[in-house]
This record gives structure tokens, sequence and C-alpha cells, in this order.
């Protein structure tokens, strides 16, 4: 029996009026908090993987159940793709044991998993945000990620960055954000898997399903740091 998904509603209509000044503060402001020690110990547990390996890094960035990696892994067998994800209890539900050898699935913070990443050089090929994150309150955009502190670090590992959302808002300020940061932006919508490309996460093919529209926004790779 297919699950119907509710769309997002919020009282904000529109992109937040914050949104600019609080991107612009986390562009001039280093963020210290402490990395987690569980953090610490996942990123080193697959550091030395990255290090001794010249394939293209894509990473796909709160993965879930780790679905939308196995598809990226077995689309780019290529590459070395690595899902990260808080929970253990979603993360590699569903996957098989001959999972692709150039796919690696971690339980970390992202957060503290993205600072690691950019503490230690990485440049991404590409850079995957597919499920959602809206916190559609008005008094919540300082939880969306193009508002939070890490979103500057999360720019810095460069390369091809992809967001799908089911909410129009998320996708119009994700759009600004990445503007303000001077980077150029691709945004569409769609309302079928055919229109997303080879990828797309449980939840994406849920809203289809459901008859909703989804954003795409897309920006271009660049070289990290040195933007």
């Amino acid at each position: 029996m297919q699950q119907w998904s509710r769309a997002v509603t919020s009282s904000q209509g529109g992109v937040h009026s914050a949104l600019a000044r609080q991107v612009t503060r986390h562009l001039r402001q280093t963020w210290r908090r402490p990395v987690a020690a569980h953090s610490e110990r996942a990123f080193a547990g697959c550091s030395e993987r990255v290090a001794a390996c010249s394939a293209p890094l894509m990473l796909d960035a709160g993965c879930g159940t780790g679905a939308s990696s196995l598809q990226l892994a077995v689309a780019n067998p290529h590459a070395l793709v690595i899902g990260v994800d808080k929970s253990v209890a979603r993360l590699g539900r569903g996957i098989a044991e001959d999972q692709p050898g150039n796919l690696l699935l971690l339980r970390a913070d992202l957060v503290d998993f993205w600072r690691l990443a950019a503490a230690a050089q990485w440049q991404l090929a590409r850079h995957y945000l597919l499920y959602p994150n809206p916190w559609p309150k008005p008094g919540h955009l300082g939880r969306r990620w193009h508002a939070h502190p890490v979103f500057p670090i999360l720019l810095a590992l460069g390369g091809e960055l992809e967001l799908r959302t089911n909410w129009e808002t998320y996708a119009l300020e994700w759009q600004q954000a990445l503007m303000l940061h001077g980077r150029r932006v691709e945004l569409d919508s769609f309302t079928s898997g055919g229109g997303a490309g080879p990828v797309a996460s449980p939840f994406e093919r849920k809203y289809l399903a459901s008859g909703q529209r989804c954003w795409r926004v897309r920006a271009p790779a660049t070289m990290g740091p040195a933007e």
C-alpha cells in the first residue's frame, strides 16, 4: 500500500527576511564548536581509505538508510561514494551485504563530518543533499543548512553540489544563500522520477508518488577554499 506523504506547510511565506543577514554573518565568523568523539572515530575510519584513493570522491550527506548512496555507487563505479548519517537505526537498512566496494556508509554527526573533511582538505567531485532538512517554522531558520554556521565549511569542500526538496521555499533560500557566496546556481522542478536523474532518495520517491512537485538546486563545481 502506497504511503501518502504530506507537503511541507509553514507560516513563512517565501524566503525568510533574515536569511541574507544570517548567511553574511556566518561568512565573517569562524565556528568553533567542539567535534564529538564518535564523529572523530568515524572520520578516522574512512580517512585512510580516502587518502589512498585516487578516484573522484562523492558525498551523500544525511543519507538516511543509504539507499541513495548505493544508487550513486552503482551509477559511478569509478568514484568512491561516502554516505553519512547520524542515525545508526536508519543507516544501512535494506543495504545488501555484498554492497559495492566503492561505497562507504558511516554513522557520524554531519556537522562534525563536514568540518573534519574540510580540515583534512578533502575536495569533492560531487556533494549531494537529498534528504529533508526544512525546519519550516520561521523561528527555525538557523537550523536549516544554508543558514547554519557550518554552511561556509560545507561549501569549502568544493565539487558540484546538488540539493533536492519538496519545499519550494527551502530551494529558493538555498539559491539565495549560494548566490551570497558567489556561486552560480541552477534551480528547476519536476513531478516525476525521470526529471530527477539517475538517483532518488526514498523520501523523494514518496513525495512524487503523493503527487507533489520537487525542486532541485545545483551549483557547478568549484575548487573549494581557494574560490
